[in-house]
């Protein structure tokens, strides 16, 4: 296990450094010199001089790229360009309000979509399956952004049961503040996974281990909880790591129009001022994410399969 996951590691590093390589291109290359927009029309030659020197405009490509490396390993990806922040620094403090927010919304949809999916394909074909699956299909058919405005205009305008926006950084009353967009991502998350899963489950159902299973006199509850369900983790472990770097991105709506600041917040903020730097990190932060989570995901699989081997 760990000589496979020590040569996982090193194939990752071609990966990343193709990601650092498109990133640079795109926003450092394509996207122009950022001076001008830094300085505004009306900056005179001296002072697009320093700002050129002072970010390491002036030097060559090549070298640009490599002091771009340099701030992935040693994760300081310099100051913004709005904020003059340190990017490092904005990333940490966007940390906790983010994971704060999402990881409790997660692991509520993962256990839901899961216990839901498993149910309805328990009762394939009969009215509570059907009745699931269309909410499922009703669910995904709407935009986050529509669960958004109509949970602040009816549930904290009309009724007040929560604040329209705002955030707390002390417990327990930051979960007054993150309580309903937790519950908008739980609604929109349950469409797709309990579709994904349902049909994950059904597909195992129509193996001949389940066939033999009830040629012995295993009852339903059996077959699918300890054998069905054991089987089909290869799948639903696959689709929760791969949503955990999308939770970054999920947060985007959730934190901007909740007044939450977290990462999602802080990409939003950047893509607004065009602050190249913060979304060079986000984006770097989001693939190494995917990187980690394929790693995870490999890793996973020999738990809850002895059929599959590392190699």
């Amino acid at each position: 296990m760990l000589v496979y996951v020590v040569r996982k590691l090193l194939s990752t590093i071609p990966t990343l450094l193709g990601v650092a390589l498109i990133v640079f291109i795109l926003f450092d290359m394509v996207g122009g010199d950022p001076t001008y927009q830094m300085l505004g029309r009306h900056a005179n030659a001296q002072q697009i001089q320093e700002v050129r020197h002072e970010y390491g405009f002036d030097q060559p490509q090549p070298i640009q790229f490599l002091h771009y490396l340099k701030q992935i390993v040693t994760f300081d990806y310099g100051r913004s360009y709005a904020t003059r922040q340190p990017i490092s620094q904005m990333i940490m403090e966007g940390v906790g309000p983010s994971l704060s927010l999402m990881i409790p919304a997660f692991l509520i949809t993962t256990i839901l979509s899961v216990s839901i999916g498993l149910m309805v394909a328990y009762f394939r074909g009969r009215a509570i399956d059907r009745i699931v699956v269309i909410l499922c299909v009703f669910g995904m058919s709407l935009p986050m952004l529509a669960y958004i405005l109509f949970g602040q205009y009816f549930f904290a305008f009309k009724l007040g049961w929560f604040p329209i926006s705002g955030y707390e950084s002390a417990w327990p009353d930051r979960l007054e503040f993150i309580l309903m967009p937790m519950i908008i991502f739980v609604i929109v998350s349950l469409g797709y996974d309990v579709r994904f899963y349902r049909t994950a489950i059904l597909e195992e159902t129509t193996q001949d281990y389940v066939r033999t299973a009830r040629a012995k006199g295993l009852s339903e509850p059996v077959v699918f909880f300890r054998h069905v369900l054991k089987n089909s983790m290869v799948p639903i472990l696959t689709n929760v790591v791969i949503e955990i770097p999308m939770l970054i991105l999920g947060a985007f709506l959730l934190e901007s129009f909740f007044g939450i600041p977290g990462l999602g917040s802080i990409t939003i903020d950047a893509v607004h001022n065009s602050d190249f730097p913060v979304i060079k990190a986000m984006t770097t932060l989001v693939a190494f994410l995917y990187v980690l989570g394929n790693l995870t995901t490999d890793i996973l699989y020999t738990l809850v399969d002895p059929r599959v081997s590392l190699k």
